[in-house]
C-alpha cells in the first residue's frame, strides 16, 4: 500500500496539471458514472466543472472541485489501498478499467483499482479527516498541531507496541511499514516495547525523524533511510534490489547482515504485519 508521501505527490501533480481550470470528468469503467454525473450538473455546465484543489492527509486524497469564492459541496475522496493507481498520461483510449478520469483536453489523471472513490461533501471532509491522526507531511500548525499534541499523548500512554502505534492511522496518519520500520531503527528502539516506556524526549525524536524522512520522500519520490555514512558507495557495497526501492536499514532485510553491526536482520509478527529489527542495533 502507498505510503504517505505518494499520496502527497499525487496531490501536488493533481495541482500543477490542473491547477484551478475547468476539467474534463468521466468513467471510462462506467462504475462512477453517476457520481461524475452529479457533480458536472451541479458545480459546471454538464461538460466541465472547476478544479480547485486537491490535497493528502495520511494515505487519503480529496479533490475538491468548484471555486474558492462559491466553494463546491463535491468532493471526491479516494484510498487507493494495495493496488489502487493513479497516473498521468496524454489524453487518449482509456487503457484498462479506469474507475475515474479527470482531464484538460490534453492531460489525463487516470483512476484504476482504488480500494474506494466515493464523492463527499464537506462536513464528510471533516469527519474523515477527523478520524486520521497527525500527518508528518503535513505543516505542523492548526488542526495538524492539535493532532500532533492528543497522538504524542496517546502514545506515551499506551500498552501497545510503538511498532502497532506508529502504524495506527488514527494516531500517525500516512506512516506505513517502511517509515515506521526504519524509524524505530535510526532510533534504536526495539518495534515490540510499549509506547509508554519509550522516553518522552525519544518519542520527540522519532517523531522528528518521521517528518524529515517522509518530507525527503515527498521530494525525491522514493523513500531512502540509510544516513551519508552507510550508503552503498559509502560502504562499497551493492545497492539495494528491491521492488519498493530506496536505501533502508532492515526493511525487507530478513537474514542480511545489519549495516552497522552485521548482526543479521531478524523477521516477526506485529499486528499481523511483517517486522524487522536488528536486535544488537534495537536490543528488546
Amino acid at each position: 500500500m502507498p505510503e504517505g508521501h505518494v499520496i502527497h505527490r499525487l496531490a501536488t501533480e493533481l495541482n500543477e496539471t490542473f491547477g484551478g481550470a475547468p476539467v474534463h470528468l468521466s468513467s471510462p469503467q462506467g462504475r462512477f458514472t453517476s457520481e461524475v454525473t452529479e457533480i458536472l450538473k451541479s458545480d459546471g455546465d454538464g461538460h466541465e466543472v472547476p478544479f480547485d484543489h486537491a490535497e493528502a492527509w495520511g494515505k487519503h486524497l480529496f479533490i475538491h472541485f468548484g471555486i474558492q469564492e462559491n466553494p463546491s459541496p463535491h468532493t471526491i475522496h479516494i484510498h487507493l489501498g494495495l493496488i489502487g493507481t493513479f497516473t498521468f498520461e496524454p489524453v487518449d483510449e482509456p487503457r484498462g478499467q479506469v474507475r475515474l478520469r479527470i482531464d484538460n483536453g490534453s492531460v489525463a489523471a487516470d483512476l484504476r483499482g482504488p480500494q474506494w472513490c466515493r464523492v463527499i461533501g464537506p462536513v464528510d471532509v471533516d469527519e474523515s479527516v477527523g478520524k486520521l491522526g497527525v500527518d508528518p507531511i503535513r505543516p505542523d500548525e492548526g488542526l495538524n498541531h492539535e493532532k500532533l499534541q492528543t497522538t504524542l499523548a496517546k502514545t506515551r500512554r499506551s500498552a501497545k507496541p510503538i511498532g502497532a502505534l506508529l502504524m495506527d492511522q488514527s494516531l500517525y496518519a500516512g506512516v506505513g511499514s517502511i517509515y515506521r520500520t526504519e524509524a524505530l531503527f535510526r532510533a534504536g528502539v526495539h518495534p515490540l516495547i510499549p509506547g509508554k516506556e519509550v522516553p518522552a524526549d525519544q518519542l520527540d525524536e522519532i517523531y522528528a525523524d518521521m517528518v524529515d524522512l517522509m518530507r525527503d520522500g515527498v521530494r525525491i519520490g522514493r523513500i531512502d533511510t540509510v544516513r551519508a555514512d552507510h550508503t552503498p558507495e559509502a560502504m562499497n557495497r551493492e545497492p539495494r534490489a528491491d521492488d519498493h526501492g530506496g536505501e533502508v536499514y532492515v526493511y525487507r532485510r530478513t537474514g542480511q547482515p545489519c549495516h552497522i553491526c552485521g548482526t543479521p536482520v531478524t523477521l516477526f509478527d506485529l499486528a499481523g504485519r511483517k517486522t524487522y529489527a536488528c536486535p544488537t542495533c534495537q536490543p528488546l
